[in-house]
């Protein structure tokens, strides 16, 4: 209430300083003392104001690029960045130039051709050299940024990922992320929604994984059948446990059919992370996108790098990191400094805490790191009744609406 009173007194105060201008200058004409027309010195000083600002334009321009620009994105971290960044300096020496001639013009102007009653503007309607020109030179240079930025994103995204890269899954939901690694076998296991549950978010399919969720679902159906047995003959209740318990039969049915996948094995040594996870210096690193829930966009704005995280299908990106997280907080000298996933789709009332912390180190110390990571099959155990209410109830949902 208080910021809208004095919104309300501004606005008020604004009217009446308008109103007295008026009076003011009505009492002025009455009294002769006003004309309607500037005269040659007011003319003057006002075409010699239009440089001094002119001046004072492009300062407070310099100014704002040494005041701001240490808070721009450092040199890139990954090696296509270097060839993006290119391309954005290219674009921005050609925006600037623009901008300096324009604006050069745009108040000299106003100084070279300064009212004179003596003088007479020559009037044209219509001049096709004009044309032309005004065409043709935005022309080719936006064909040769176009041009330019196509063949960058050609070479980055066309580019075959190494048979070397290390593979990891990002996997987004409302609101956090969880990373996931290959294991020895450098292929990540297969997944899928219908596996998902409070011990297995991220829906990997194993051997453990098949028969705990099998146990699971089987139990909520006999939990369903006992509810049925209990409940009034033709009633509403009746009707919706009858609905669960044939979502349930056919999720069972869909799970048990996993058991024929090639590689059932695969995500066995499968390592999921939280937090942070460390990916090594000079080595390709290939990601892989999906996405519990909405879209999300995994962005590493150090790395130049950003993909939307779809529903119902995977996306890729894979890229070459050639600083550590130690050579960055040398070169911006800032000890606390870390490269970060975020999210950059406005997914849900905590976006702005979906991150992830991204640390780029040398091979060794990343293989280390990673030995010391526990497998999806060691971390797995089967659910038992000690899962919370809220838990299998999130579960249950999920299951609900994935099975609609």
């Amino acid at each position: 209430m208080i910021t809208f009173l004095i919104i309300l007194s501004i606005v008020l105060a604004v009217l009446a300083v308008g109103q007295l201008m008026r009076v003011f200058e009505a009492t002025s004409k009455l009294k002769g003392e006003v004309s309607p027309l500037p005269t040659d010195a007011e003319n003057k000083y006002q075409a010699k104001m239009m440089l001094v600002f002119l001046f004072g334009y492009f300062s407070f321009f310099v100014w704002l690029v040494a005041r701001y620009g240490e808070f721009l994105l450092p040199e890139s971290a990954s090696e296509h960045g270097i060839v993006l960044d290119n391309l954005l300096d290219f674009n921005w020496y050609i925006i600037i130039l623009v901008f300096v001639i324009t604006h050069v013009y745009l108040f000299y102007f106003p100084f070279k051709y300064v009212f004179n009653k003596d003088r007479k503007a020559y009037y044209y309607t219509h001049s096709n050299k004009l044309e032309l020109l005004w065409t043709t030179v935005p022309a080719i240079f936006l064909s040769v940024i176009i041009v330019y930025g196509l063949s960058a994103w050609v070479d980055i995204t066309m580019d075959e990922t190494p048979k070397d890269a290390i593979s990891i899954e990002l996997y987004p939901k409302q609101f956090d992320w969880t990373a996931r690694y290959a294991g020895v076998d450098s292929t990540l296991g297969n997944s899928n929604y219908n596996m998902i549950s409070t011990s297995n978010p991220l829906g990997v399919i194993t051997p453990a994984s098949l028969a705990q969720k099998i146990a699971e679902i089987e139990a909520e159906i006999a939990e369903f059948e006992s509810e049925l047995s209990l409940a009034p003959e033709g009633g509403l209740k009746q009707e919706e446990l009858t609905e669960l318990i044939a979502k349930r039969n056919r999720q069972r049915e869909k799970v048990k059919s996993f058991e024929a996948l090639e590689g059932l094995n695969r995500g066995n040594d499968d390592i999921l992370v939280k937090s942070e996870f460390l990916i090594p210096i000079n080595r390709e690193v290939a990601f892989e996108f999906r996405s519990r829930d909405v879209i999300h966009s995994a962005y590493m704005p150090h790395f130049r790098a950003q993909m939307n995280c779809v529903p119902g299908m995977v996306t890729e990106f894979h890229f070459k990191p050639i600083i550590t997280t130690d050579q960055m907080r040398e070169k911006t000298q800032n000890p606390e400094f870390d490269y970060i996933l975020l999210c950059n789709k406005i997914c849900g009332a905590a976006h702005y805490n979906m991150q992830m912390t991204i640390k780029v180190v040398e091979e060794e110390e990343y293989n280390k790191w990673l030995a010391e990571q526990a497998t999806f099959n060691d971390g797995f155990t089967v659910s038992d009744e000690t899962a919370t209410t809220e838990e299998k109830s999130e579960s249950n949902e999920i299951s609900m609406i994935e099975l609609k």
